[in-house]
């Protein structure tokens, strides 16, 4: 009974894996922002909180150098995709992008293919 299970399990997660694999990129579009603000889909609170933060931009860094991750935050949707590369968003931290990637249905998170300033309409 035991060894099904196991078998049963390393098969389900053997093929969810290769089905993954086997995604399209995608383009997802929002704004990267600091997995704090997400939550409120908001830097206003952060901002008045600490007034040497005057921009999105500033929030962002600040908040990522404080601990939080960069996300891709769609404000249509009010939904934070965390992003697996935590390097490329650097430069476009508070702005409106386009980002390239596989989402992973389990996790929500998007595997960043490429990352581009502005977001298409």
């Amino acid at each position: 009974m035991m060894k099904t299970r196991t078998l049963v399990l390393t098969a389900t997660l053997m093929f969810g894996g290769l089905a993954f694999a086997a995604q399209k990129n995608q383009t997802y579009t929002g704004e990267i922002m600091d997995s704090a603000c997400a939550k409120t889909g908001s830097h206003e609170g952060m901002m008045k909180a600490h007034p040497n933060m005057k921009t999105a931009k500033d929030c962002t860094q600040g908040c990522v150098k404080a601990g939080s991750s960069y996300v891709l935050y769609d404000s249509a949707s009010k939904t934070a995709y965390p992003l697996d590369d935590q390097k490329m968003p650097e430069r476009f931290a508070g702005q409106e992008v386009t980002v390239t990637g596989k989402l992973d249905p389990a996790t929500h998170t998007i595997h960043v293919e490429n990352i581009k300033a502005g977001a298409r309409g």
